[in-house]
């Protein structure tokens, strides 16, 4: 079976669904090309219904309007076994929502996945690595800024930890997107779902941006990128937007050179700015207004004080 990743064209639908008709075609396509905007979404969505196909397809099932609830349960069990409980939910709600698309659509009459249960999962915490205050201030030190690398880097982790800026909306800024507002310089985000969150910047930050805008000569290209790739060979920055990839590795090295044990990853700095923040007092509707957090529940997610509490108390045991 074809990849569905790069779906654009109907030589990507596969036999599965080509064997319900053109309409049937027209409508699965649809379901990732338009209904989908969140590149992630859809590329996670792609790689589960492909799955689900192809088990399909290995059980004798012949088209996408012969799928049946049970067929659906059968496949949400293997998911069980195989991966953690939230992709196993994750997946479930990728063949859901492309049955609901193709109910509304009149492809199928009714939606096989509605009925099927996925596994329970309770969070209270989240699992995001997150640093003490001094290893973050520690790392930040280290960066040596005498090169435009080094200024991109301390300006792109000190963002994530002091205005909680998630990794994709800090490399999708712009030079304007970093303006004087009350004389205060303030950031601007494009966070999931299209939304625009500004935040009026830590002194810290104001400090790391406007190094790296003047010492890498970026304060009158306003329209690209903020943050670029380094052009090889020539320690220069680039108009090439930051990869998230690239990010993780930049952090990866910056982290073992500063001697951090802990596996940081790019949402390692969001978390580790709440928990500070929280820690000094702040409250948690404010933490979710700046992360911003639809929910404080999210919030909560990335409050780590209760790791101390418990260092605390498994110190207690003394045998």
């Amino acid at each position: 079976m074809n990849s569905l990743a790069p779906i654009a064209a109907p030589t990507f639908v596969p036999a599965f669904v080509s064997a319900a008709g053109g309409r049937a075609c027209l409508r699965f396509l649809e379901f990732f090309a338009a209904n989908i905007r969140n590149p992630h979404t859809r590329r996670a969505y792609s790689r589960a219904v492909a799955d689900f196909m192809a088990w399909c397809e290995d059980a004798g099932v012949r088209s996408i309007t012969q799928v049946q609830p049970l067929h659906v349960a059968a496949w949400v069990e293997l998911q069980t076994r195989e991966h953690a409980a939230p992709t196993a939910k994750l997946r479930l709600a990728a063949v859901r929502h492309l049955f609901d698309w193709l109910v509304t659509g009149q492809i199928v009459p009714v939606n096989p996945a509605a009925s099927v249960r996925g596994p329970r999962h309770i969070v209270k915490s989240g699992k995001t690595p997150v640093l003490e205050p001094e290893e973050a201030r520690a790392l930040l030190d280290s960066i040596d800024v005498t090169t435009s690398a080094g200024l991109r880097d301390r300006a792109l982790i000190g963002l994530m930890v002091y205005s909680f800026a998630r990794i994709g909306a800090a490399l999708g800024m712009k030079g304007e997107d970093v303006f004087t507002q009350k004389r205060r310089l303030w950031v601007r985000l494009r966070e999931k779902g299209g939304k625009q969150h500004e935040m009026p910047c830590h002194h810290n930050l104001e400090t790391y941006l406007h190094a790296y805008i003047e010492g890498a000569g970026l304060a009158e290209d306003t329209k690209g990128p903020l943050f670029r790739t380094i052009g090889r060979g020539t320690g220069k920055l680039t108009r090439t937007p930051l990869p998230q990839a690239n990010a993780y590795a930049m952090i990866g090295r910056r982290a073992t050179a500063a001697g951090i044990e802990t596996k940081v990853g790019n949402h390692s700095f969001r978390a580790t700015g709440i928990t500070a923040y929280l820690k000094n007092g702040g409250t948690l509707e404010n933490a979710a207004a700046m992360a911003n957090h639809a929910s404080t529940r999210t919030t909560q997610l990335y409050d780590r004080r209760q790791d101390d509490i418990s260092l605390d108390e498994v110190e207690r045991i003394r045998v």
